[in-house]
């Protein structure tokens, strides 16, 4: 056998050799179940191991002289560092490999060291004690080196490469609805991401070019015992890292009480925010995080999960407790939406966390994640059920001025058009709300079978929801004490229901049989509205002997008068009623048109001898064109027109 090996004396080569077999000795010795004959042999052995040690230490003191010789030398490369400024892995790859290289030959001189301690060597202790400082001293400095390194090369990334924020104007329930206004529907999507579609993106959150280099600072300090200030110092730095990217999120860490007290503009705005940063953090940034660990720790049994959930815990738990207080708060209607989106956040990212924290170290994350997804769901139904309730019980005291469409019809409407957004959630969530009813779950889908969506669970409760519109509306129309304005208000707000139907994802829930349902009950109210206005006012244009050419001069004067006064006093009434649709406005006039011009022109025609008095205050063009100011919504006089 060689005399060295490795640089090793020979004694101190002896002397690792029977060190590692006096440790096989006593780790088989340990062993349960061993028959008595195999426990002597052990012994025996043990006593034979000690006595070589013994012959080998009495040789020893040459070692020694090289022993220490070797630290001088490695206890020089490590020093010139203690005083000097700069960092040794900035000064080049060159110091930092001698570097390194010292301080593995001083880890091997201690271990080296400790296994010649079988008998009281002073010489021998004070050269361990020594080495066993320089160690110390070189550890501290890796320490330093590891987050100098992690510092310096640490690299942000912009968020907006992998998700765009969800930027929905807010429909807020109030008992006033002064502010409600319409939306131009589209048939995109008004989220800018779906949960689907934005997979897992990995980034390199330290450079790539140091990651050897961190590697090997990890190598030397867990061979020489000292792996717990490495993960101390390594979940310093990327704690503080992972927290700084979280406030550049401009996520807060709120405390409950905070949140429960939030105006309900503001905690929008941090659900949303808060939707739009659980995504990044688990995705991009946790998931980089996972990749470091592993690159740097993977070969290291536990430690690299350890540290990773050392890193990520704190700002996990304050993104989870924030969920917390929100499903805790009170379920107001306009939360509905925005429970949804963090409902379907944290589904789509059970996946991500369950193999992130796959540990049982982690397990408590994963719980706290499934724990949370079902309060978010709960109170999301809650927020559902108040939002219906809030739409049953609106009430008024007053009828709405001109007979236009409600703000509560506004607000329900243009809220539920978001709904099929949500269809799969909703359906989820939903399909135990009424058992009669079909649990498909599905994305609207034009070329489905329509009966899949208008049975679906969603499908029900907003048909159940627009019944109970349907139905304070008829009892904010019996507010108004003119018959015809109560038909005027009725269809105007039906005609509103099926445009936002039609015009959106609804139709593909509410039907065809809904939408024809809906349309002859708008259309009945313009009919009833017709002969609730005119009927009296054309019956003064009826000629009470139609065999007769024409009626007496007297009887001519009265019923001009009659005509006159009961259509300017509609004229004047129903310019200030409101029918906010255009096309509706222009068939109800064209409706109203025919009936009364095409009367008024016969009445005339058949009493010319009398046209030429002056108790014709109106000519049929005049008529006709005074019709087309009814319904703009102001209030205007009817002026007289020439004669014709």
């Amino acid at each position: 056998m060689d005399g060295c090996q490795s640089g090793v004396p020979t004694y101190e080569g002896d002397l690792h050799v029977v060190a590692a077999a006096h440790h096989i000795v006593k780790a088989l010795g340990a062993t349960k179940n061993l028959s008595d004959d195999l426990r002597k042999i052990l012994i025996d052995l043990d006593s034979h191991l000690s006595m070589i040690t013994s012959n080998i230490d009495s040789k020893g003191g040459r070692g020694l002289v090289d022993v220490e010789e070797r630290l001088d030398q490695a206890e020089r490369k490590i020093m010139r560092w203690e005083t000097d400024p700069m960092m040794i892995w900035d000064s080049g790859p060159k110091e930092a490999s001698d570097y390194l290289e010292a301080v593995d030959e001083t880890g091997k001189l201690v271990d080296g060291l400790r296994g010649l301690s079988v008998h009281e060597n002073r010489k021998q202790k004070e050269i361990l004690h020594r080495a066993m400082n320089i160690l110390q001293m070189a550890m501290s400095r890796l320490e330093e080196e590891l987050i100098h390194i992690l510092v310096r090369h640490g690299q942000q990334f912009e968020p907006k490469h992998m998700y765009s924020r969800s930027i929905r104007k807010d429909i807020v329930y109030d008992e006033s609805f002064v502010s409600v206004e319409d939306e131009p529907i589209k048939e995109t999507s008004s989220r800018n991401y779906s949960n689907d579609e934005s997979g897992e993106c990995i980034v390199d959150l330290v450079h790539a070019d140091v990651i050897p280099d961190i590697k090997s600072i990890a190598k030397v300090m867990f061979t020489s015992n000292y792996g717990p200030e490495f993960c101390e110092a390594f979940i310093s730095v990327q704690k503080e890292a992972l927290e700084q990217y979280f406030s550049f999120l401009g996520t807060e860490n709120l405390s409950i009480e905070d949140v429960l007290k939030m105006e309900w503009t503001c905690l929008s705005s941090k659900m949303n925010k808060w939707t739009w940063s659980m995504k990044i953090i688990v995705r991009v940034y946790l998931a980089s995080e996972k990749q470091l660990c592993d690159q740097v720790l993977g070969g290291l049994g536990s430690v690299s999960s350890y540290c990773f959930l050392e890193i990520s815990k704190a700002t996990i738990l304050c993104l989870l407790n924030f969920g917390e207080a929100v499903a805790m708060g009170p379920h107001r209607p306009e939360k509905l939406l925005r429970l949804l989106d963090m409902y379907e956040t944290l589904a789509c990212l059970l996946r991500d966390i369950d193999t992130l924290f796959s540990e049982e170290a982690g397990s408590f994350i994963q719980l706290h994640f499934h724990e949370l997804l079902e309060r978010l769901g709960e109170s999301a139904i809650a927020a559902f059920e108040a939002f219906r309730v809030a739409i049953s019980s609106n009430g008024s005291l007053y009828p709405f001025a001109g007979g236009g469409v409600h703000p509560l019809n506004k607000y329900v409407m243009n809220y539920i058009r978001m709904f099929p957004e949500y269809c799969n959630t909703l359906n989820l969530l939903l399909k135990n709300q009424h058992p009669g009813v079909a649990d498909q779950v599905t994305e609207p889908d034009y070329g489905l079978d329509a009966s899949l969506l208008t049975s679906c669970p969603m499908a029900y409760h907003l048909r159940s929801i627009t019944s109970c519109l349907e139905s304070n509306l008829h009892k904010k129309s019996q507010l108004y004490k003119d018959e015809a304005l109560q038909h005027i208000f009725l269809m105007n707000n039906i005609h509103y229901l099926v445009q936002k139907v039609k015009g959106s994802e609804l139709r593909l829930f509410f039907g065809d049989e809904w939408i024809r349902k809906h349309n002859a009950m708008f259309q009945q109210h313009a009919m009833n509205y017709e002969r609730a206005t005119w009927s009296s006012v054309v019956s003064f244009l009826k000629d009470d002997n139609p065999g007769s050419s024409s009626m007496s001069k007297s009887t001519f004067k009265e019923r001009c008068k009659g005509f006159s006064v009961a259509f300017e006093e509609v004229y004047k009434t129903q310019t200030s009623w409101s029918i906010p649709d255009p096309e509706l406005r222009e068939d109800l006039r064209i409706s109203t048109s025919l009936k009364v011009v095409l009367a008024y022109r016969t009445f005339l025609g058949r009493n010319l001898a009398y046209t030429d008095d002056k108790c014709v205050k109106h000519t049929v063009e005049h008529v006709e064109n005074s019709l087309l100011d009814l319904f703009e919504g102001s209030s205007r006089s009817l002026r007289n027109s020439r004669r014709w």
